[in-house]
């Protein structure tokens, strides 16, 4: 069994969308002064590696800690735009994609969507209810076609529009 973190480190100044808080982390407690560290995290929902809910573009629709936490996780494949793509698996893209490829995505029912995918394209698939998860990393260490077990899970942030996740790939020998 092989785990590839697919998830972004968080870290004070570190590249937001334009007009999204920017990332402030702060020590408020140390070792030394206080024998434990804590500290204080400012930044959006939808900072660094993250999931998006239904909501993020749709008002009315399904919250993070509305939608059923099974959705964040499941079988999952990295898969191009020529080839084949499987049903009822999660995409995830490393080149980019639009929204000229939204039938063909819901035909095959995924659960979620994620990678190099446009606004346009986000937006429709959330519309569908289907997840998106944006700023993964490291996708390329996946071996495109190869099914793989994808775990993106939020934090459960009432009336919640994203949540940054720890995504992870667990590819079986």
């Amino acid at each position: 069994m092989k785990v590839i973190d697919l998830s972004m480190p968080l870290y004070t100044g570190m590249d937001v969308f334009p007009g999204d808080p920017e990332v402030k982390i702060d020590v408020v407690h140390t070792y030394e002064r206080d024998t434990w560290e804590l500290r204080h995290l400012n930044m959006g929902s939808h900072t660094g590696t993250h999931v998006d809910a239904y909501s993020h573009m749709h008002e009315g629709k399904e919250t993070l800690d509305e939608i059923p936490i099974e959705r964040f996780f499941g079988k999952a494949q990295v898969v191009e735009l020529c080839q084949d793509w499987p049903r009822e698996v999660g995409l995830f893209f490393i080149e980019e994609i639009g929204i000229e490829e939204l039938n063909r995505i819901i035909d095959l029912n995924p659960g979620f969507v994620g990678g190099n995918i446009t606004e346009d394209l986000e937006r429709a698939l959330l519309d569908k209810d289907i997840i998106t998860y944006t700023r993964l990393i490291n996708l390329e260490l996946i071996p495109k076609g190869k099914t793989f077990m994808f775990y993106g899970l939020p934090l459960k942030i009432k009336s919640g529009d994203g949540s940054p996740v720890r995504a992870i790939a667990i590819i079986e020998n």
